[in-house]
């Protein structure tokens, strides 16, 4: 599945429309302890954050407010989108899977930041304020170093003269950049639930989803479309030239400009609610918040689905993580598969609000199990598009038919998708103790992340170990590893895939897919029916 198509299930897809992900690690003790079977304290983010009674504003009255939260998750949405958009760029110039699964490490840090955000939650320079004390460093530093990665992107990328791109180099680079986004993410959620009055604070996830997607859009399907010269040849110039409008130096210096500008804007002239930021020091929260998170862990109720939500998507791994690059390889153009993602964003968000209403009841898991099974027959569905790409391709690209079909695969999947996902959200609301929801939700959640990022980085590894190749034109040479590819390349021949490990690895993962929700995905629908006392902390007054 492309980058631009498929929602990251450990990246863009976790912000549909939660504004929950926050921790609050507050050292102050709410008005009664959760005890998670060791008795460890723990606190409610909003109930320690409530403000005092004040008059009922509209949303008119907090335009600014929702507008620069909009603008903030624009801004967070461009280093997702861009990152989204370097595998199509090293799949377009022959890069290995191995190098694909390495570079997919960059995709992490969304799904780990739990591990520092009690950190960003507890520590900050009070007179600058609590959120502004890591939004506006983060986001400087972004911005710079985006302006400093304009400078070295094209030699990272390689000059396609004999000199490949340095994955290595690539994944360090685009890790840090996501690993600042997210933390630019954290504390933006947090700054969301203070920003705005109690009546407001629910725009704060239009501004998420909508903002997010915008930036996605912005840094990955545009920017694909203008680094194209044959879509700019096309569509926007009248002389054809060998090269896009805009090259990937050109729009990282643009948007560190845009991101050193913004946030100066917002360091002057944007002052924090100083009616909610605590009175006493948080450092020991977190402490007391990692605590927290390992005695939920250790529940065993919580236990058991954090064990199967992280094998639960291995079956749709080779679907999700190859099929686009597989595309692309076939000749697809990186920029027409990323368009094919605009006539995506209404199904994006239509699709929660039906959804929504199957999962709204006692029983969520039920949606999640049976979509289960049409995902994993997409899965082979896409293996034969795959498969299909060469024998429709001419000299002047695809028909219109096969682009359809493509977009029709690629919508059926998103159905399957979200009906998984929203049904997941659904029952990690469901089951949140309230009186330490955010930091509970918040680590289901990454579970849940976590659960199909490890799946796609191993599919990704292992297309190449199951390919089977074979020297042609010479005999008694093989194909087996880089070193023997070269040795038949310099005798005259010339490698020749017999068997494609992508078709291996599809058919393998459905196996496993149906193989899990046979056996395991009845014991998870069961969790649903664990009592309320299996999922909630002791309490003591």
């Amino acid at each position: 599945m492309s980058p631009a198509i498929a929602a990251k299930e450990g990246g863009r897809q976790r912000r549909a429309g939660s504004h929950q992900h926050y921790l609050d690690v507050r050292s102050e003790a709410p008005p009664s302890l959760a005890l998670c079977e060791d008795g460890l304290p723990g606190g409610e983010a909003e109930a320690l954050l409530s403000p005092p009674e004040r008059g009922t504003r509209g949303c008119r009255a907090e335009l600014g407010s929702i507008l620069l939260l909009l603008v903030l998750y624009v801004l967070q949405g461009i280093p997702l989108g861009l990152a989204g958009s370097v595998p199509l760029i090293l799949q377009s110039k022959s890069a290995s899977y191995t190098d694909q699964a390495f570079f997919s490490f960059v995709f992490w840090p969304f799904s780990l930041k739990l591990l520092w955000a009690p950190l960003v939650d507890a520590v900050y320079l009070r007179g600058f304020g609590r959120r502004k004390s890591w939004l506006v460093p983060t986001q400087y530093i972004l911005g710079l170093f985006m302006i400093y990665m304009s400078t070295q992107v094209d030699v990272l990328l390689g000059d396609g003269q004999g000199r490949g791109p340095d994955v290595v180099a690539l994944t360090v680079t685009f890790f840090l950049f996501e690993f600042l986004a997210a933390t630019q993410d954290i504390a933006v959620d947090g700054w969301a639930l203070t920003m705005l009055s109690r009546e407001n604070v629910g725009y704060a996830s239009t501004c998420n989803s909508v903002g997010q997607t915008a930036g996605y859009f912005l840094g990955n399907v545009l920017f694909l479309a203008l680094e194209s010269p044959s879509f700019c040849n096309k569509y926007l110039r009248f002389q054809p030239q060998p090269h896009g409008i805009v090259t990937l130096s050109d729009f990282l210096f643009f948007w560190g400009a845009v991101f050193l500008i913004t946030t100066t804007l917002v360091a002057l002239l944007k002052k924090e609610n100083k009616e909610l930021t605590p009175t006493k020091e948080e450092t020991k929260g977190i402490t007391d918040t990692y605590r927290l998170l390992f005695s939920i862990i250790k529940m065993p109720a919580v236990l058991t689905f954090c064990l199967l939500i992280l094998t639960a998507k291995v079956g749709f791994s080779a679907a999700d993580a190859v099929t686009g690059l597989k595309l692309v390889e076939e000749g697809v153009p990186k920029e027409h598969l990323a368009l094919l993602a605009v006539p995506m964003v209404p199904l994006q968000i239509i699709l929660p609000l039906i959804i929504s209403k199957y999962t709204a009841g006692p029983q969520p898991l039920n949606t999640f199990y049976k979509a289960m099974p049409f995902r994993l027959l997409l899965g082979l569905e896409f293996a034969f598009l795959v498969w299909w790409t060469p024998k429709v391709r001419h000299e002047g690209g695809f028909p219109v038919y096969y682009y359809a079909v493509v977009l029709l695969s690629y919508a059926l999947h998103q159905i399957t998708l979200y009906s998984m996902y929203v049904a997941i959200m659904a029952f990690n609301a469901k089951v949140s103790d309230p009186l330490i929801g955010g930091t509970y939700m918040t680590l289901l959640n990454t579970v849940s992340n976590l659960g199909g990022n490890w799946p796609s980085t191993v599919a990704l590894w292992l297309v190449d170990p199951l390919t089977v190749k074979e020297c042609a034109g010479v005999q008694e040479q093989t194909c087996g590893t880089t070193l023997a590819a070269e040795l038949c390349t310099k005798a005259g021949g010339s490698c020749v895939t017999t068997l494609d490990g992508y078709y291996v690895e599809s058919v393998i993962c459905v196996i496993l897919g149906f193989g899990w929700w046979l056996l395991l995905g009845p014991k998870f629908k069961k969790l649903q029916d664990e009592g309320q006392s299996s999922w909630k902390c002791k309490r003591t007054n």
